[in-house]
């Protein structure tokens, strides 16, 4: 066990490089790769549901009786960066409708799952990284539909319904059969099942970045200058959404744990739901803008989790 564990940790520590490979691998081999697509869903909610066997609904209850920390994050995340992601992407690339799609659904998913990790690992406020995480993914069949129809509609078919019951089967659904299981064993969820299948749903995740990745195998083997913009757009935007995070609880005068998740929840995505969503929605060019996310965020997460060391310091 303390092998398979190890393992597992190994991964964890190591995903700044493992998913670029990963990217790469489902770039190069779309026909080995690419067979996996339909059962990716169901990798999904494996996934959510082993995350949110670290979550309780009494911690979330805890962050709704002092909600202004939450929804500040929430509202700027759910709120403020889609429209931004839009905004700047039909500005720069609005003659491509698939790219400023992309750019789009990649800030409409709800925060990512591996923020808890990283707010753990410098000392953020996991209560509320937990509850912006676990309310963004619930809130996700209803948000990202209405989100992209709102701010695509014109421009793009979104299949509204289609994507809200895929949300509700990937990620709302799961996410409360995690909770549900870890209230109902007093912590056994979170302490013993979620750590032994931690490992496990590390190489799905591995396996689905690879999988969706093979959906923008074309694109990538015939890079145009529009699209290596659009990499360097995703890049500058990204490392807004953690900055912008920071800047906002520190002027607001938080807490260094409140500062630390504020980054964090605004800056990390669940890029791997948007990409499901791309590659079964949309055409194959909507997966590039999302999954050049992938390449990006978890290098970004190190970088700033350094910036706030240095330059805010420890309280």
């Amino acid at each position: 066990m303390d092998r398979w564990t190890r393992f597992g940790k190994a991964i964890g520590s190591h995903m700044p490089i493992i998913a670029p490979i990963c990217v790469a691998a489902g770039v190069m081999f779309p026909q080995v790769f690419g067979v996996t697509e339909h059962i990716v869903p169901v990798l999904f909610v494996i996934m959510t549901f082993q995350g949110s066997l670290n979550n309780t609904f009494a911690s979330v209850l805890e962050q709704f009786r002092h909600p202004k920390n939450m929804l500040c994050i929430l509202g700027f995340s759910i709120v403020v960066m889609p429209v931004c992601a839009w905004a700047l992407s039909s500005l720069l690339f609005g003659g491509n409708a698939n790219l400023v799609t992309g750019a789009t659904l990649e800030y409409c998913v709800p925060v990512a799952v591996v923020s808890f990790m990283w707010c753990g690992m410098y000392e953020g406020d996991l209560s509320l990284a937990l509850a912006c995480i676990l309310v963004s993914t619930v809130a996700s069949p209803v948000t990202i539909p209405l989100t992209l129809k709102v701010l695509l509609g014109a421009t793009v078919q979104v299949d509204v319904l289609g994507m809200m019951s895929n949300m509700v089967f990937m990620i709302a659904l799961p996410a409360v059969a995690g909770m549900l299981v870890n209230d109902a064993t007093h912590g056994w969820g979170h302490e013993k099942l979620s750590p032994a299948i931690s490992p496990a749903v590390k190489v799905l995740l591995m396996l689905i970045i690879a999988s969706n990745s093979s959906q923008m195998s074309d694109y990538m083997r015939h890079l145009t200058p529009e699209l290596v913009a659009m990499a360097l757009f995703i890049l500058v935007f990204a490392s807004c959404g953690f900055a912008v995070g920071l800047v906002i609880a520190y002027a607001r005068g938080l807490a260094h744990g409140q500062l630390v998740t504020s980054s964090f929840c605004s800056g990390l995505r669940n890029i791997s739901a948007g990409a499901v969503l791309a590659a079964q929605f949309f055409p194959g060019e909507v997966v590039f803008p999302v999954m050049m996310g992938t390449l990006f965020q978890q290098v970004l997460a190190g970088v700033f989790g350094s910036i706030i060391e240095r330059v805010v310091g420890r309280e």
